[in-house]
Order: structure tokens, then sequence, then C-alpha cells
């Protein structure tokens, strides 16, 4: 059986969850100095860390003031934002992440979940810090975009033409994930079409359907994230992406996912890859950043009505004290 049920419009939460000037100028020069190391104007690299997915608010907060604290430190080197995933993509079901679900007992408050992904959005850049999530629902990201610095594109809809054409609208900087296979190619012709103007049905602020008109968007990265193939974060695999990002007619500068395919989805293991893209950015300095899934504790839990403080629902994450120690390292040998 089908129900249907209106809620309020991007319009209506953006009022009732205004952003100010000082943040809007904040996102717009955070967002500039991505596209600048992007473009090679800038030396610094871009790190965005966070856990796998968001699932509780508080610690939300919690951990993004740990990760202010030391992006201050790091500033000079290191333009540190935080990874802030509000929707999960599925292999096939489980829990749809917190803008479907933020009660975790498939209740599906999506009105509560929009509510608190924009409130956390705001307060999380409040602290100086950007932050980068990735766009799964078309309907959904009209809500927050203003406040995202750095949209993501995963491997399981880097394919889809969709999403392409919903990217191109955005005025933040866009990351594209090679796919789950492992085949960068997607990846690419994503970073390609995104770069073109399109024209789509989406809705608008006031929540209506509309003919949605885009100028295209020339600030894209790859993403390497390993896959069903193994990983791609080593020399010869970065090198063989860099080669084929110029012969397509695109910047070679990438990033790397110390997670995912890379890590095979062992936590324990992210350390020792975050060191080794840390090594070879001192001589490739095309490797322009990288991803590291990181949240309080160390670890991953199953949903249920026992869940630990600070651990992840979804992937395993690197705990926050072995987080600090791998950034301030990276700081002194970049």
């Amino acid at each position: 059986m089908e129900t249907f049920e209106n809620i309020f419009s991007p319009k209506e939460l953006k009022e009732n969850f205004p952003i100010t000037d000082g943040l809007l100028s904040h996102i717009a020069k955070t967002r500039s100095e991505i596209e600048d190391i992007m473009d090679g104007k800038s030396s610094k690299k871009l790190f965005i860390i966070g856990p796998c997915s968001i699932h509780n608010y508080g610690e939300a907060v919690e951990y993004a003031k740990k990760l202010a604290a030391i992006a201050e430190k790091v500033k000079d080197k290191i333009l540190l934002i935080m990874r802030v995933l509000l929707e999960k993509p599925r292999t096939s079901v489980g829990w749809k992440g917190f803008v479907n679900d933020p009660d975790l007992n498939e209740t599906y408050n999506i009105e509560k979940g929009l509510e608190l992904s924009r409130k956390l959005l705001l307060e999380i850049n409040q602290l100086g810090l950007g932050t980068a999530t990735e766009f799964l629902d078309v309907l959904v990201y009209p809500y927050y975009s203003d406040l995202v610095t750095m949209a993501i594109v995963g491997a399981r809809t880097v394919e889809s033409p969709t999403h392409r054409q919903m990217v191109s609208e955005l005025l933040a900087p866009l990351g594209f994930k090679n796919s789950t296979s492992g085949s960068i190619e997607p990846a690419i012709n994503a970073i390609i079409s995104a770069k073109q103007e399109h024209c789509f049905l989406g809705i608008d602020e006031e929540g209506k359907v509309a003919k949605i008109t885009t100028s295209g968007n020339d600030h894209s990265v790859l993403i390497l994230r390993g896959g069903d193939s193994g990983p791609n974060y080593e020399k010869e695999y970065v090198e063989e992406a860099q080669k084929r990002l110029v012969e397509c007619g695109l910047f070679d500068s990438l990033m790397i996912d110390c997670s995912h395919g890379n890590s095979g989805k062992n936590y324990k293991i992210q350390g020792e890859i975050f060191q080794n893209i840390v090594e070879q950015m001192k001589t490739n300095h095309k490797i322009i950043g990288l991803m590291l899934e990181s949240y309080l504790e160390e670890g991953n839990q199953k949903i249920d009505n026992n869940l630990k403080k600070g651990v992840s629902v979804t992937d395993s994450c690197v705990g926050w004290e072995e987080t600090e120690k791998l950034i301030l390292e990276a700081f002194e040998k970049l």
C-alpha cells in the first residue's frame, strides 16, 4: 500500500534554520580554498575526515569540536573538513541514514531528519569547519546544499545520469569516487558530464516540481577508493589514474580514500594507508588530499537498543586518539 504525506518545503526549512552572512562568507571562503587546491594554486592538502555516517546529533557535535581544534593547529598545510554523511547508500537493504530515519527505529521521521541535518550543518560551520557530504536523493539536497563545502558522489551513484545532472547545479566543488568494481572510467565520465550544462526535473525552493537548468561545475576531482578488484591507493595505480585523467583532457589531480575498497573495510589498516598516501604526497604533488573514516571510538556496532557512545553504526572507523596522531604526523611530514 502506498501513502503520500506532504512535508515542508526547502524554503520553509531554511527560514526556520537560516544561514547568516558570516556563515555564507565562511562557506564561500572554504569552497574557494578547495578550488585553489584542486587548481594547483594552493600547496595545502585537503583532508576529509569523519564518521562513516552521522547517527547521533550530540556525538557529531562533540566530534566536530575536536576536529575544529586540530584543524586550527594544521591550517598552514592542511585544510581539514568534516565528513558529514547524512544519507546512507545501501548495496541491498539497511538503515538509510540520518535524514531518512534519525531515530534508528524504522519510523522514518524524515521531517525530523531534515531539521536535525540542517541544524547540525549550521552548528559545524559555526565552529569554523567545512563540511563534506554525499548527496543521494535528488529531492533532499535543496534542503541543505547551501551549507555544504564539498559534495561527494559515491561509488554506487557515480554512474547515475541523475546524480551527474544534480551536482552540476551545485556551487560547491565535487568529488567523484571510482565505482564499486574499482573502475575509474565512470568517475572520469562523471567529471566530464558535471562540467556540462544540463536540464532536468527537480524541486524548487517552494517544493514544487520544476525544470532546472544548470551551467555546469568546473571543479571536480577523482577519488580513488578501491573496489571489488582490490585497493588502488598504491603508487602504480595512482600514476595510472593520473595518466588516464590527462588522456581525457582533465587535470591529473586526485584524492584517495583510506577506507572502503582500499582497506577492505578493515579500519585497523586505515592508518597504514593514510601514512602511505602522505608519503606519496611528498613526491606526487597532484595527490591533493585524502579521506579517512574516523569517529570518537574505534570500530563499529549493530543498531540496537543499547548503542555504545561514539561508535559507528555503519562501517568501522578509526578512533579519535589515532586520528589526532595521524593528522599531526602528516602535518610534520608535509
